[in-house]
């Protein structure tokens, strides 16, 4: 991988940042101590997946910044998760729905990464796929459980997919960083994932007796640094005992 790959690198460890630090949100608030710790769990390995994926960008950029640096020292512009990641919990179905798109889109991508000719990036990848392919489970068995539920639980969890479905053309925005890559065989255009998302999202949705999703108006934006108001939000909860403190280590 060459250096002047560091931000689409961003834009894989962004995504497991941001997610994992909305799910830590949940921490005390879950509506179970099974769900809880289940969340907690969850954002344990999508912040250990960011910290591998932070610490190689910052050795590719070249400019000394590790891992807790790129987390802690950004402003909201420099990120490039997807929006869908950056909106807030709500409910519990809106959580679980959020989940259940990201580990659809991020199985095969991950999938892919542990194929790429980078050694680093493959090594990576080919940990983090064993947890994400649980995500992608216990996403799954809450959609089936919510979708088939009560009266009350069904119409949450319709009305979740229905709010995160805007942003789900976000997740696979192919970035003139990612594009690049792709065209030396790092990894494949995000464009070409979206088939096996495709048939993940039917499967899922038939499970919960949901419909197929209707034709929405996209929001996109994340990958290029444009992001909703809720990222900023959240950046001065996660970032403010680094900031005030720069130079302590911990």
């Amino acid at each position: 991988m060459q250096p002047n790959h560091f931000e689409a690198l961003l834009e894989v460890a962004d995504d497991s940042l941001i997610l994992g630090q909305r799910l830590c949100e949940w921490c005390g608030h879950a509506p179970t101590i099974e769900v809880d710790l289940s969340l907690s769990n969850l954002a344990l390995d999508l912040i250990g997946q960011a910290t591998l994926l932070l610490d190689y960008a910052g050795e590719l950029e070249g400019k000394g910044r590790t891992a807790d640096r790129l987390a802690f020292h950004r402003d909201a512009e420099a990120f490039r998760n997807s929006m869908l990641l950056e909106q807030p919990n709500s409910d519990f179905a809106r959580t679980v729905m959020r989940h259940f798109l990201f580990a659809a889109y991020a199985n095969p991508l991950f999938e892919a990464l542990a194929r790429s000719p980078d050694a680093r990036l493959a090594e990576i990848a080919a940990k983090s796929i064993k947890e994400l392919r649980y995500h992608l489970e216990y996403a799954t068995d809450w959609l089936e459980r919510l979708g088939q539920g009560t009266d009350e639980s069904h119409r949450r969890i319709a009305n979740a997919f229905d709010w995160n479905w805007r942003f789900v053309d976000d997740l696979f925005f192919d970035s003139i960083s990612w594009k690049s890559g792709a065209e030396i065989g790092l990894w494949p255009l995000r464009a070409d994932l979206r088939p096996a998302f495709d048939d993940t999202l039917s499967a899922g949705l038939a499970l919960a007796g949901l419909a197929e999703p209707k034709p929405a108006w996209p929001i996109v934006g994340g990958r290029m640094g444009k992001h909703s108001e809720h990222l900023s939000s959240m950046l001065t909860v996660m970032q403010v005992l680094p900031r005030a403190h720069p130079e302590a280590t911990w």
